[in-house]
């Protein structure tokens, strides 16, 4: 038998299972023979065997991973080991905000390289952009059209007003998605809204820092039956994984020398410079990529974007 992981922790997983039951399961023998290295053997959106000897209507093991589409990981500080987020995705789905928690495209930018390495189609969700004109921040536009012009699909959205919300919700019907970012942006204020029959708890902003609380602990497989003044009709349907928020996300597996490979307005230019595959794209005459951000080709944005997260891979310091 075969089943779907919504959840889990400390090794046990809460699987939806073929034959319409959902089972506590845990791995047999303890462990999971697979390839990776993470804390975190298995995800929300992973596809599992079950061992057919030990099932019970309520409890099985786990016999192994089917193997996945794709896979979204970051490298967890505290426990130094990669952290496996969610599986098999149709899109990762990157929450920032106009303002309340602070606008941090960097996040944006180390989480599309992630998703670049990965090969998962991002989306960019800007929430709460009925703030849009209250903000101090004249960033905030600007760097929504950079990413456009880059080639992401950026959508402007309001949790409050419902502004976007029904673009979103035609984008998601009948995918697999999952929503990362910072706590406080909105992520379960945003499901919400997208299942009015779906109530998440949503957190406060600390007063003191201005960041968002935790209220996501730990990531789940949630059905959205979509609101149907969304749609305009009703029984429409969609998957999307809530992954727990985060300050600081810090790439995994990527190097700073072939950080450039995941910037992909980069990817035409590299191996044209005049050091060929051994320019560092910084200062070295006759490099392609800094031609092209003189001529436009590449934004100094993203630019000066590329060089600090390269130069937070090499020290080990990263922002928030």
């Amino acid at each position: 038998m075969q089943g779907t992981v919504i959840d889990g922790s400390n090794n046990f997983f809460k699987v939806e299972c073929d034959d319409g039951n959902t089972r506590t399961c845990s791995i047999k023998g303890k462990i999971l023979k697979t390839d990776s290295d993470y804390y975190n053997p298995l995800a929300p959106g992973d596809n599992v065997e079950l061992d057919p000897y030990n099932i019970e209507d309520n409890k099985g093991q786990i016999l192994s991973v089917v193997p996945r589409k794709n896979e979204f990981v970051r490298w967890n500080v505290k426990k130094r080991l990669p952290q496996l987020l969610a599986a098999n995705l149709d899109y990762l789905l990157i929450v920032t905000t106009v303002d309340q928690p602070s606008f941090r495209p960097r996040f944006i930018d180390r989480a599309l390289a992630q998703a670049e390495y990965q090969k998962i189609t991002p989306v960019i969700i800007c929430n709460k952009y009925d703030l849009i004109d209250q903000t101090e921040d004249t960033s905030v536009e600007p760097q929504l059209q950079t990413w456009e012009q880059v080639g992401y699909k950026v959508m402007r959205v309001s949790a409050k007003t419902g502004e976007g919300m029904a673009d979103l919700a035609a984008l998601i019907e009948n995918h697999l998605s999952a929503l990362v970012g910072q706590s406080g942006v909105g992520k379960s204020s945003i499901i919400n809204v997208l299942d009015n029959t779906c109530v998440l708890k949503t957190g406060s902003l600390s007063q003191k820092y201005g960041k968002g609380c935790h209220t996501t602990t730990k990531g789940t497989l949630i059905h959205l039956e979509l609101t149907e003044s969304l749609m305009g009709f009703k029984g429409a349907i969609a998957d999307i994984i809530d992954t727990p928020g985060v300050r600081r996300f810090v790439l995994h597996d990527i190097s700073d020398q072939n950080l450039h490979l995941y910037f992909k307005e980069f990817v035409p230019f590299i191996g044209k410079c005049g050091f060929g595959m051994s320019c560092s794209h910084l200062h070295e005459k006759n490099c392609a990529v800094i031609q092209a951000v003189e001529e436009g080709a590449i934004s100094q944005i993203r630019y000066d974007s590329w060089k600090k997260i390269a130069n937070e891979i090499k020290t080990g310091s990263w922002e928030d």
